[in-house]
């Protein structure tokens, strides 16, 4: 279904210079956690009888079927602007073979790679319309990514357990193992989302543009009413705001999603654009594809723990302090677990709390819908 793009069709395209990463392995720009939460994934009781299972319920065929029926497919005579960011976007990424696109009705910006043998790519007339040449070119190589990556095929197992969960009724697991695979499935896709983020800024290569695409995604196409300052702001606000209490209601807040928050990505990408990492990359040294087969599982865990270990520590979370501070040995403990609760259980006794999880707003859709699940 895919096809093969020679390279001299990229000679002016776009017209300012970017780098192409030639062999790249999705390692190069992977989140330490998505590969750490897919290898924990993989090992999930249940989860390969849901994918033997899923495989079965629809073949590649009838969803390839379902989107050339009901949507427009890009190409050179439909949509051809996306063409060219497609095709570019896998010459930069060097993935050989061009997934197919489509272009689906729908107003909510959205976009999204599946497919269980070979990944297709759609996105919705919404994030089209939203979108300018340069953001939606990041979008293009956010997508292209997951591709690399290998994405596809879980993003697709996630879209049926919570889109089809009565027609998959009959896979002989209880209900419980189904939802603690949709669980490990939603905390993989929103790390597996950091990845693709960083995918996009290498295809797109201009961080203002990527991160006016989060912007938009999040606040609409208000740009002249909007601040890249004030955006990173709220993350830095919403990470490090309120008691022990908020630290709670933000992990039940996100438990339904699939994507993270978009203040949260935006902030993530610019650290990492930031980064030591991301310039040895720019500078033409990174992973490549023909050395995949050497890495181990093992090394993944210790990359996913050191990383983890490096958040928890500069994390301005009361929750993730406690946590760190009880790793490093600190003392009164009980204490600090009381003031950070800010006398929560007192003010239940007495009738209740005013930041109690049903006065927050609603998460987003379990399909990851809507603004805060696009892209």
């Amino acid at each position: 279904m895919g096809d093969h793009m020679p390279e001299e069709s990229h000679e002016n395209v776009p017209s300012r210079q970017r780098r192409r990463f030639e062999g790249i392995s999705s390692r190069a720009y992977e989140h330490p956690a998505d590969r750490s939460a897919l290898v924990a994934l993989r090992k999930l009781t249940g989860f390969d009888t849901v994918f033997k299972a899923l495989s079965g319920l629809l073949p590649e065929r009838s969803l390839r079927l379902l989107f050339l029926s009901d949507s427009v497919r890009v190409s050179d005579a439909q949509f051809a602007h996306l063409n060219v960011m497609l095709r570019d976007a896998c010459y930069i990424l060097d993935l050989e073979k061009v997934p197919p696109m489509y272009v689906n009705q729908d107003p909510q910006p959205n976009a999204m790679c599946i497919g269980l043998d070979e990944p297709i790519i759609v996105v919705t007339t919404g994030l089209v319309e939203l979108l300018d040449e340069e953001e939606m070119r990041a979008v293009v190589g956010h997508e292209v990514g997951h591709a690399l990556s290998g994405h596809s095929v879980y993003r697709t197992i996630l879209l049926f357990l919570t889109s089809l969960a009565l027609r998959v009724a009959w896979i002989p697991l209880g209900n419980l193992a189904i939802m603690a695979i949709v669980t490990a499935l939603r905390e993989w896709f929103r790390k597996s989302e950091l990845s693709a983020d960083r995918a996009g800024l290498l295809v797109g290569q201009d961080l203002k543009a990527s991160m006016r695409g989060l912007m938009k995604i999040a606040g609409g196409n208000h740009l002249h009413e909007m601040n890249v300052d004030a955006f990173l702001a709220q993350a830095e606000e919403y990470e490090a705001g309120g008691d022990l209490r908020d630290s709670v209601l933000k992990i039940l807040n996100v438990m339904p999603r699939s994507h993270p928050f978009t203040t949260v990505r935006a902030a993530e990408l610019k650290k990492w654009a930031e980064s030591r990492d991301h310039q040895r990359i720019m500078d033409g040294h990174y992973p490549r594809r023909d050395e995949d087969g050497g890495t181990s599982v093992t090394d993944s865990f210790r990359q996913s723990a050191a990383s983890y270990a490096t958040d928890m520590k500069n994390s301005k979370d009361p929750l993730m302090k406690l946590v760190s501070d009880i790793a490093g040995g600190a003392g009164d403990l009980g204490g600090r677990v009381r003031r950070g609760f800010g006398g929560f259980a007192s003010g239940s006794a007495g009738g209740g709390s005013d930041s109690s999880p049903t006065d927050r707003p609603p998460t987003d859709r379990p399909d990851g819908g809507g603004p805060n699940g696009s892209a």
